[in-house]
């Protein structure tokens, strides 16, 4: 295979619309993945990013089952003495709904250079409204 052609074809953004209303977290996050990998192209490379875009939509009705919704902690810290902060589920998904979705997604992604350049290329809103209508996203319906 010829090597302009691969950078060709790397090259062109492609832009994908997620709808997460009534979708589980991890079913969701992996097929999210997946596509910002750029797995499912027939150019996969795991070392090369595949210029692909996502925006997930409605981040506020994503489901979690069983007792998650309880018992799931998301804990951040500053760095500082005592400023450990430690929320579950429900408390977060009132607050900042987004940060749920992305914090599934970062941890799903390659720890180094490239996963955090892919993770940039992802965009959560919580509801139906974005500001991505310029690029014609491609809505992708996920049946899980």
């Amino acid at each position: 295979m010829n090597h302009t052609y691969l950078q060709n074809t790397l090259s062109k953004q492609k832009w994908y619309l997620i709808d997460a209303k009534n979708q589980r977290l991890g079913r969701l996050s992996t097929c999210i993945a997946r596509l910002l990998k750029g797995k499912n192209e027939i150019t996969y490379t795991p070392h090369i990013n595949s210029k692909i875009y996502i925006i997930v939509i409605n981040a506020q009705d994503i489901v979690v089952t069983g007792q998650k919704k309880y018992n799931k902690k998301y804990i951040r810290h500053s760095g500082k003495p005592g400023s450990l902060k430690i929320e579950n589920f429900t408390s977060l998904n009132k607050r900042i709904p987004t940060r749920i979705i992305e914090h599934a997604i970062k941890g799903m992604l390659p720890k180094n250079k490239l996963g955090r350049q892919i993770f940039r290329q992802i965009n959560v809103y919580k509801s139906e409204q974005h500001p991505h209508t310029g690029q014609k996203p491609q809505t992708i319906t996920i049946n899980l």
